[in-house]
């Protein structure tokens, strides 16, 4: 099960990495809230959707006393996702793309931390792997870039807030519906990218018609299906390895940049990959401990 919810993890940074390209496309004309209402609207609409069609799966939990609503606790992550969003957006104004990468990325060694002052036992292993994954992504995302301002500091506050909504998910996937967590969530999102939309922003349909399939890919398949996939996938995955699962939306991105805008990916962004990769398969190893004859019960806080 911890395998699967690795695949499943990893298939949401995929989608993650890949919605960059989607982004910059579709942003040419449509501001950041108005881009990020219109897609967080779709994702809304498809959750609906997907979550009347698993209504005879939640009657029959009722009946058996296993269904537990995940309306209420996906506002509150949804509160956390959109602060993280919207702060990586202001601080745009302010730093790189690169920079900011690498420092909302520092969830991975923020989430560990925070799991263990919640009580969670980590191993090792978890830690050396996170170690490894947020070098590689320093080659991979600043690429010389040490000076630090203001925006550096508004992002690092944003890796706060997506380190809380990573936590406050894996406390309740396995205890609520996950469609309604993530409906909750999203819609959430929807809200108030719209009310950041009207307030802040020019908002020309026309734009946002014209930028209907970047929106649609965001919207559906970022929103809808990859934020979905990372409930499921972080009921069976530890948190510190799920941090570090979902940090490949950086070198996922990276390749379908450089495949689908033609940029140059340099040496040290493929190493950079090359210790991401590192640093997950580090973080897998515990299942072979007992063909290596290692003591499966030591852990580290």
């Amino acid at each position: 099960m911890h395998f699967r919810g690795n695949l499943i993890l990893l298939l949401a940074a995929f989608i993650w990495g890949t919605t960059f390209v989607a982004q910059v496309v579709g942003m040419d004309g449509v501001g950041p809230f108005t881009y990020a209402a219109s897609r967080f609207a779709l994702g809304f609409l498809f959750l609906l959707g997907l979550w009347r069609f698993y209504r005879p799966v939640r009657v029959a939990g009722k009946k058996a006393g296993t269904y537990q609503s995940g309306w209420k606790p996906g506002v509150i992550a949804g509160l956390c996702m959109f602060v993280g969003v919207s702060m990586q957006q202001v601080a745009m104004l302010y730093t790189t793309a690169g920079k900011t990468a690498f420092i909302t990325a520092l969830y991975i060694i923020l989430v560990p931390i925070g799991a263990v002052l919640l009580g969670k036992k980590l191993h090792v292993e978890n830690w050396i792997g996170a170690g490894l994954a947020i070098t590689g992504l320093y080659f991979l995302s600043i690429r010389g870039e040490t000076a630090i301002g203001l925006g550096d500091g508004i992002v690092l506050v944003s890796s706060l807030f997506w380190t809380m909504q990573i936590l406050f998910i894996d406390r309740f996937a396995a205890l609520v519906d996950p469609i309604e967590l993530s409906a909750a969530q999203i819609g959430t999102c929807f809200a108030l990218s719209a009310i950041g939309a009207i307030l802040f922003e020019p908002i020309h349909m026309g734009n946002v018609l014209a930028a209907w399939v970047p929106i649609c890919y965001g919207g559906i398949m970022s929103a809808g299906v990859a934020y979905t996939l990372q409930i499921v996938g972080q009921r069976y995955a530890e948190p510190g390895q799920a941090a570090i699962l979902m940090s490949f939306e950086a070198p996922f991105c990276a390749v379908s940049s450089w495949l689908i805008l033609g940029e140059v990916m340099t040496m040290a962004q493929v190493a950079g990959c090359a210790l991401m990769m590192a640093g997950t398969t580090v973080a897998q190893i515990r299942p072979l401990f007992p063909l290596l004859g290692l003591d499966k019960k030591k852990e580290v806080c």
